[in-house]
Protein backbone atom coordinates (compact mmCIF):
# COMPACT_ATOMS: atom_id res chain seq x y z
CA UNK A 1 0.00 0.00 0.00
CA UNK A 2 1.61 3.09 -1.39
CA UNK A 3 -1.09 5.94 -2.29
CA UNK A 4 -4.55 4.53 -0.86
CA UNK A 5 -6.08 1.55 0.99
CA UNK A 6 -6.88 0.42 -2.21
CA UNK A 7 -4.71 -2.50 -1.38
CA UNK A 8 -6.11 -3.29 1.92
CA UNK A 9 -4.05 -3.57 4.66
CA UNK A 10 -3.12 -7.23 5.50
CA UNK A 11 -4.56 -8.51 9.11
CA UNK A 12 -1.83 -10.87 10.97
CA UNK A 13 -3.44 -12.78 13.64
CA UNK A 14 -1.90 -13.64 16.37
CA UNK A 15 -1.81 -17.48 17.70
CA UNK A 16 0.43 -18.01 21.10
CA UNK A 17 0.94 -21.33 21.99
CA UNK A 18 2.66 -20.12 25.45
CA UNK A 19 1.26 -21.24 28.85
CA UNK A 20 2.45 -17.41 29.89
CA UNK A 21 1.58 -15.00 27.04
CA UNK A 22 0.58 -11.61 28.75
CA UNK A 23 -3.31 -11.59 27.04
CA UNK A 24 -3.82 -15.23 26.17
CA UNK A 25 -1.32 -17.31 27.74
CA UNK A 26 -2.51 -21.58 27.84
CA UNK A 27 -5.64 -21.28 25.90
CA UNK A 28 -4.51 -22.71 22.91
CA UNK A 29 -2.29 -25.17 23.73
CA UNK A 30 -3.98 -28.95 22.26
CA UNK A 31 -4.10 -29.51 18.62
CA UNK A 32 -8.00 -29.00 18.57
CA UNK A 33 -8.01 -25.55 20.15
CA UNK A 34 -5.08 -24.02 17.89
CA UNK A 35 -6.89 -25.97 14.95
CA UNK A 36 -10.25 -24.17 16.15
CA UNK A 37 -8.84 -20.88 16.65
CA UNK A 38 -6.74 -20.44 13.42
CA UNK A 39 -10.30 -21.80 11.66
CA UNK A 40 -11.69 -18.61 13.38
CA UNK A 41 -9.16 -16.04 12.58
CA UNK A 42 -9.44 -17.33 8.77
CA UNK A 43 -13.12 -16.93 8.67
CA UNK A 44 -12.46 -13.68 9.94
CA UNK A 45 -10.24 -12.32 7.13
CA UNK A 46 -6.34 -13.05 9.10
CA UNK A 47 -4.65 -12.83 6.19
CA UNK A 48 -1.32 -14.33 7.90
CA UNK A 49 -1.14 -16.33 10.88
CA UNK A 50 1.63 -15.60 13.69
CA UNK A 51 2.66 -18.36 15.52
CA UNK A 52 4.74 -17.66 18.85
CA UNK A 53 6.26 -20.44 21.24
CA UNK A 54 8.05 -17.92 23.65
CA UNK A 55 6.30 -15.00 25.55
CA UNK A 56 8.24 -11.83 24.32
CA UNK A 57 5.84 -9.80 27.18
CA UNK A 58 8.25 -7.39 29.74
CA UNK A 59 10.12 -9.26 32.53
CA UNK A 60 9.65 -12.48 30.68
CA UNK A 61 11.96 -15.60 31.34
CA UNK A 62 13.95 -17.13 28.04
CA UNK A 63 12.45 -20.45 27.44
CA UNK A 64 14.96 -23.41 26.33
CA UNK A 65 15.37 -24.13 22.39
CA UNK A 66 13.81 -27.72 22.94
CA UNK A 67 10.82 -26.15 24.67
CA UNK A 68 9.72 -23.86 21.86
CA UNK A 69 10.26 -26.00 18.99
CA UNK A 70 7.60 -28.55 21.26
CA UNK A 71 5.10 -25.77 21.34
CA UNK A 72 5.75 -24.48 17.96
CA UNK A 73 6.30 -27.31 15.65
CA UNK A 74 3.10 -29.21 15.77
CA UNK A 75 1.36 -25.97 15.55
CA UNK A 76 2.80 -25.19 12.48
CA UNK A 77 2.33 -28.81 11.32
CA UNK A 78 -1.37 -29.09 12.17
CA UNK A 79 -2.10 -25.51 10.86
CA UNK A 80 -0.30 -26.62 7.27
CA UNK A 81 -2.53 -29.43 7.15
CA UNK A 82 -5.82 -27.92 7.12
CA UNK A 83 -5.20 -24.31 6.15
CA UNK A 84 -3.27 -22.51 3.37
CA UNK A 85 -2.76 -19.48 4.58
CA UNK A 86 0.52 -18.04 5.09
CA UNK A 87 2.44 -18.64 8.55
CA UNK A 88 4.60 -16.92 10.37
CA UNK A 89 7.09 -18.05 13.30
CA UNK A 90 7.74 -15.60 16.41
CA UNK A 91 11.29 -16.81 16.93
CA UNK A 92 14.90 -15.73 17.20
CA UNK A 93 16.34 -19.11 17.63
CA UNK A 94 17.79 -20.31 13.95
CA UNK A 95 17.16 -23.96 15.14
CA UNK A 96 13.08 -23.22 16.10
CA UNK A 97 12.80 -21.10 12.78
CA UNK A 98 14.61 -23.49 10.38
CA UNK A 99 12.28 -26.53 11.84
CA UNK A 100 9.10 -23.96 10.88
CA UNK A 101 10.27 -23.27 7.79
CA UNK A 102 10.48 -26.86 6.76
CA UNK A 103 6.89 -27.62 8.41
CA UNK A 104 5.73 -25.12 6.31
CA UNK A 105 6.11 -21.58 7.60
CA UNK A 106 6.79 -18.62 5.69
CA UNK A 107 8.06 -15.88 7.63
CA UNK A 108 10.30 -15.59 10.47
CA UNK A 109 9.11 -12.56 13.11
CA UNK A 110 12.42 -11.80 14.73
CA UNK A 111 12.47 -9.26 17.91
CA UNK A 112 15.55 -8.96 17.93
CA UNK A 113 16.16 -7.91 14.00
CA UNK A 114 18.65 -10.75 13.37
CA UNK A 115 20.91 -9.62 16.20
CA UNK A 116 20.27 -12.60 19.10
CA UNK A 117 21.25 -15.48 16.22
CA UNK A 118 22.88 -13.48 13.00
CA UNK A 119 22.95 -17.19 11.46
CA UNK A 120 19.06 -16.06 11.09
CA UNK A 121 20.00 -14.18 8.04
CA UNK A 122 21.38 -17.28 6.49
CA UNK A 123 18.44 -19.31 7.05
CA UNK A 124 16.46 -16.62 5.63
CA UNK A 125 18.52 -16.35 2.53
CA UNK A 126 18.62 -19.79 1.89
CA UNK A 127 14.87 -20.45 2.20
CA UNK A 128 13.51 -17.48 0.68
CA UNK A 129 11.47 -17.09 4.09
CA UNK A 130 10.94 -13.25 4.65
CA UNK A 131 11.86 -11.34 8.12
CA UNK A 132 10.37 -8.99 9.94
CA UNK A 133 13.10 -7.11 11.71
CA UNK A 134 11.78 -4.96 14.93
CA UNK A 135 13.10 -2.11 16.68
CA UNK A 136 13.69 -2.91 20.82
CA UNK A 137 15.72 -1.39 23.19
CA UNK A 138 16.93 -3.83 25.83
CA UNK A 139 15.79 -7.90 25.66
CA UNK A 140 12.13 -8.52 27.11
CA UNK A 141 13.97 -9.02 30.49
CA UNK A 142 14.84 -5.52 30.63
CA UNK A 143 13.34 -3.66 28.00
CA UNK A 144 10.98 -1.96 30.37
CA UNK A 145 12.87 -0.97 33.42
CA UNK A 146 14.16 2.86 32.47
CA UNK A 147 13.44 3.30 28.59
CA UNK A 148 14.86 6.26 27.58
CA UNK A 149 15.72 8.39 23.87
CA UNK A 150 17.17 11.11 22.39
CA UNK A 151 15.38 11.08 19.32
CA UNK A 152 12.85 8.68 19.76
CA UNK A 153 11.68 8.41 15.92
CA UNK A 154 15.56 9.09 14.54
CA UNK A 155 16.55 6.76 17.11
CA UNK A 156 14.18 3.90 15.59
CA UNK A 157 14.47 4.75 11.89
CA UNK A 158 18.53 4.34 12.25
CA UNK A 159 18.18 1.00 14.05
CA UNK A 160 15.61 -0.25 11.44
CA UNK A 161 18.17 1.22 8.26
CA UNK A 162 21.56 -0.34 9.66
CA UNK A 163 19.78 -3.90 10.54
CA UNK A 164 17.85 -3.41 6.69
CA UNK A 165 21.23 -2.94 5.02
CA UNK A 166 22.80 -5.44 7.40
CA UNK A 167 20.51 -8.26 6.27
CA UNK A 168 20.99 -7.12 2.36
CA UNK A 169 24.56 -7.59 2.92
CA UNK A 170 24.54 -10.97 4.33
CA UNK A 171 22.11 -11.97 1.27
CA UNK A 172 18.65 -11.25 2.25
CA UNK A 173 16.86 -9.87 -0.77
CA UNK A 174 15.43 -6.59 0.25
CA UNK A 175 11.91 -7.41 -1.14
CA UNK A 176 11.83 -10.09 2.02
CA UNK A 177 12.18 -7.58 4.57
CA UNK A 178 8.98 -6.20 6.94
CA UNK A 179 10.42 -3.77 9.50
CA UNK A 180 7.92 -2.96 13.00
CA UNK A 181 8.74 0.07 15.33
CA UNK A 182 8.55 -2.05 17.96
CA UNK A 183 4.97 -0.96 20.19
CA UNK A 184 5.84 -1.78 23.94
CA UNK A 185 8.79 -2.63 23.10
CA UNK A 186 11.07 -0.60 25.11
CA UNK A 187 8.73 2.01 24.73
CA UNK A 188 7.07 3.87 27.72
CA UNK A 189 3.27 4.90 27.22
CA UNK A 190 3.86 8.41 25.82
CA UNK A 191 6.65 6.86 23.35
CA UNK A 192 4.09 4.26 21.46
CA UNK A 193 1.98 7.19 21.30
CA UNK A 194 4.79 9.09 19.58
CA UNK A 195 5.15 6.38 17.18
CA UNK A 196 1.52 5.74 16.39
CA UNK A 197 1.10 9.25 15.74
CA UNK A 198 3.96 9.13 13.09
CA UNK A 199 3.71 5.48 11.54
CA UNK A 200 3.87 7.13 8.12
CA UNK A 201 7.61 7.86 9.25
CA UNK A 202 8.80 4.25 8.79
CA UNK A 203 7.61 4.40 5.22
CA UNK A 204 11.10 6.16 3.91
CA UNK A 205 12.66 2.98 5.16
CA UNK A 206 11.46 1.04 1.64
CA UNK A 207 10.07 -1.74 3.47
CA UNK A 208 6.50 -2.97 4.77
CA UNK A 209 5.26 -1.52 7.66
CA UNK A 210 3.77 -4.35 10.71
CA UNK A 211 2.43 -2.61 13.46
CA UNK A 212 1.68 -4.87 16.77
CA UNK A 213 0.04 -2.83 19.33
CA UNK A 214 -2.55 -5.05 20.06
CA UNK A 215 -3.90 -5.47 23.88
CA UNK A 216 -0.66 -3.58 24.64
CA UNK A 217 -0.36 -1.99 28.02
CA UNK A 218 -0.19 1.26 27.21
CA UNK A 219 -3.59 0.73 26.30
CA UNK A 220 -3.89 -0.37 29.72
CA UNK A 221 -2.50 3.05 30.88
CA UNK A 222 -4.96 5.04 29.28
CA UNK A 223 -8.30 3.76 29.51
CA UNK A 224 -7.89 1.44 32.32
CA UNK A 225 -8.60 -1.62 30.89
CA UNK A 226 -7.53 -5.39 31.19
CA UNK A 227 -5.49 -7.22 28.24
CA UNK A 228 -8.71 -9.17 27.59
CA UNK A 229 -10.64 -5.85 27.47
CA UNK A 230 -8.59 -3.82 25.04
CA UNK A 231 -9.52 -5.04 21.61
CA UNK A 232 -12.18 -2.36 20.77
CA UNK A 233 -9.14 0.05 21.69
CA UNK A 234 -6.57 -2.02 19.50
CA UNK A 235 -9.44 -2.16 16.59
CA UNK A 236 -9.61 1.93 16.88
CA UNK A 237 -5.89 1.98 16.88
CA UNK A 238 -5.82 -0.02 13.60
CA UNK A 239 -8.27 1.95 11.85
CA UNK A 240 -6.69 5.06 12.24
CA UNK A 241 -3.06 3.41 11.53
CA UNK A 242 -4.53 2.45 8.14
CA UNK A 243 -4.24 6.34 7.29
CA UNK A 244 -0.90 6.58 8.04
CA UNK A 245 0.46 4.14 5.83
CA UNK A 246 0.54 1.07 7.32
CA UNK A 247 0.81 -2.57 5.47
CA UNK A 248 0.27 -5.09 8.21
CA UNK A 249 -1.81 -5.02 11.11
CA UNK A 250 -0.79 -8.05 13.94
CA UNK A 251 -3.73 -8.54 16.15
CA UNK A 252 -5.79 -10.77 18.70
CA UNK A 253 -8.92 -10.15 17.77
CA UNK A 254 -9.13 -10.42 13.84
CA UNK A 255 -13.08 -9.80 13.13
CA UNK A 256 -12.64 -6.61 14.99
CA UNK A 257 -9.60 -5.24 13.47
CA UNK A 258 -11.01 -6.33 9.95
CA UNK A 259 -13.60 -4.59 10.68
CA UNK A 260 -11.85 -1.24 11.10
CA UNK A 261 -9.46 -1.84 8.17
CA UNK A 262 -12.38 -2.31 5.52
CA UNK A 263 -14.26 1.53 7.46
CA UNK A 264 -10.95 2.90 6.99
CA UNK A 265 -10.65 1.68 3.44
CA UNK A 266 -13.97 3.01 2.72
CA UNK A 267 -13.54 6.50 4.46
CA UNK A 268 -10.39 6.76 2.48
CA UNK A 269 -11.86 6.04 -0.84
CA UNK A 270 -14.84 8.41 -0.09
CA UNK A 271 -14.94 11.26 -3.27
Amino acid sequence: MNDSLAKRVRVMGILNVTPDSFSDGGRFVSTAAILAQVGKMVADGADIIDIGGESSRPFAEAVSLEEETARVLPAIQAIRKEFSIPISVDTTKVAVARKAIEAGADIINDISALRFESAMVELAGQTGASVVLMHMQGTPGNMQKNPDYHDLLGEITDFLHARIEWAVAHGLKKERIIVDPGIGFGKTPAHNLSILKHLDRFRALGCPVLLGHSRKAFIGSILDRDPDDRDTATAIIAALSCLKDIDIIRVHDVDKTVQAVKLAAAIEAAP
